[in-house]
């Protein structure tokens, strides 16, 4: 007996739908879609007890419940909808959605300047990959300028991609290639260079290209982005063009990471490298100077120092390029009760040098006594931070600080620790003598240790005080 017409083209479409339609749904959530004939990809009107909902249903990530069905609203945000609450679902439409940019061939304008884009990975050239929930390296460098062609005003930008990594994944090779990479292309007479690089550890690659970069004669600006450039409140394209100003136009020649000011897109910061840190896991003013001031700020406009003690742009093609990184070389929290077999197993397992990010003015408890003293004896290379990261390691002052000092710790000065343990990675790539290695940790490349805190560096507003209440009601008016 055969299947009715109306049936038979129900039966295919169903097919069709558990084909390729319901991405990621599953359960409760894919017998919803299933009764509605709402396919993912489709224009929907949602009809639940809380209101009306217009969008785009999105797949779903593969280890999501199958509580929810996720739209893309009209604002642009995504929003998930709790299928208890949902009455009815139309489909109005239907187009899938394409999230890869196309690559565009970068318009030369006579008379700007010539910067290179080098891209490395991260938030700034990344997709949401709807499957998994995960942001992912995506685009390629050539086609943020079909995201940004604002950047052509800019300047006159070539791209090239050295990997694509998230930057959790950057290590001392990639760092090494960068360096690498940066000294050709200032001999190729670039007047500027950008690197994109995920937030995570951008202030670890910005701290190992201020030693293993120097004195260069051109910018060199480390940019990401804290949201993704599929989001309304993404601050990819604003970082972008920031950046390639900073590039371009500036005449701060240094290592420098370039990121949102305030929260607004007033203006972005330029920070030194050996002394930014990110502070905040979503902000998109996340990334702060630490022990200092920022460098400068950064509109359309141009370039605004704020501090007046930087290495101006030159006309050469001149710069040192030391690609040189020991891997053996960690980085230690000091908590209360730390046992000694923390310090023992990086010994047994051939660690060179060890940075301590102690508490206070830069001390550990006394039970990692022994420890220390067998590190020191093994020839390990031990130096001192402090967990607070404003202020400085000041170990004569206590006798706890004495007594790791006449063990072998070495005070760091206010270095911050992400920046101590990668200059000792840097430094034990290049000696391994104990005097040596002293010398050079001491001696100041770039701000990373400075004889004092500027006075109205250290600012801290906290919430909820009644003058700071006041301040902010002053400002948002």
């Amino acid at each position: 007996m055969g299947v009715p017409g109306n049936s038979l083209k129900l039966l295919k479409k169903q097919k069709t739908m558990a084909d390729d339609i319901f991405q990621g749904y599953k359960g409760a959530a894919l017998e919803m879609l299933k009764k509605f004939n709402v396919r993912v990809w489709g224009q929907a009107e949602v009809t639940t007890t809380r209101g009306l909902f217009k969008g785009t249903v999105l797949p779903r990530a593969e280890n999501d419940d199958d509580k929810h069905i996720v739209m893309k609203i009209a604002t642009g945000y995504n929003v998930g909808i709790d299928i208890s609450t949902i009455t009815g679902m139309k489909e109005t439409g239907y187009k899938k959605a394409n999230y890869k940019i196309p690559e565009k061939e970068f318009p030369y304008t006579q008379g700007l300047p010539k910067v290179k884009l080098i891209g490395t990975g991260g938030t700034i050239a990344s997709r949401l990959d709807y499957r998994t929930g995960a942001v992912i390296p995506a685009f390629s460098p050539g086609e943020l300028y079909g995201a940004v062609p604002e950047l052509a005003q800019i300047c006159n930008l070539t791209t090239e991609k050295v990997f694509a990594v998230f930057s959790e994944n950057m290590a001392p090779d990639n760092y090494r290639k960068l360096a690498v990479a940066i000294g050709k292309e200032i001999e190729n007479g670039v007047e500027g260079i950008v690197i994109g690089h995920g937030t995570d550890t951008l202030h670890h690659t910005a701290a190992a290209l201020t030693y293993m970069v120097q004195d260069s004669p051109v910018p060199i600006v480390l940019v990401g982005s804290q949201r993704s450039s599929d989001r309304p409140s993404s601050d990819a394209a604003l970082n972008l063009m920031h950046a390639c100003t900073a590039a371009g136009h500036g005449d701060i020649a240094e290592v420098m990471v370039c990121m949102f000011g305030p929260t607004s897109d007033e203006y972005g910061f330029l920070h030194r490298g050996t002394r930014v840190r990110k502070m905040h896991s979503s902000y998109r003013s996340t990334f702060r100077t630490l022990g200092d001031t920022p460098l400068a700020t950064v509109t359309r406009k141009g370039v605004f120092p704020i501090k007046k003690d930087y290495n101006p742009r030159r006309k050469d093609k001149k710069v040192t390029i030391l690609p040189y990184f020991e891997e053996k070389v960690a980085i230690v929290y000091y908590y209360p009760n730390m046992q000694p077999d923390i310090i023992d197993s990086l010994v047994e397992n051939g660690y060179k040098g060890i940075v301590i990010a102690g508490t206070g003015l830069g001390h550990v408890n006394k039970p990692l006594y022994p420890a220390i003293e067998r590190a020191h004896a093994a020839g390990v290379h031990m130096y001192m931070t402090v967990q607070t990261l404003w202020g400085y390691a000041h170990m004569f002052v206590y006798d706890t600080g004495r007594d790791l000092m006449a063990k072998g710790i070495v005070p760091a000065g206010n270095m911050l620790p992400e920046a101590a343990y990668i200059k000792l990675g840097w430094v034990l790539g290049q000696t391994s003598d104990p005097e040596e290695v002293r010398r050079m940790m001491l001696t100041p490349v770039k701000d990373e240790i400075t004889p004092r805190e500027p006075y109205n560096g250290y600012l801290v507003y906290q919430g909820g005080v009644p003058e700071v209440e006041e301040f902010i009601r002053r400002v948002h008016k």
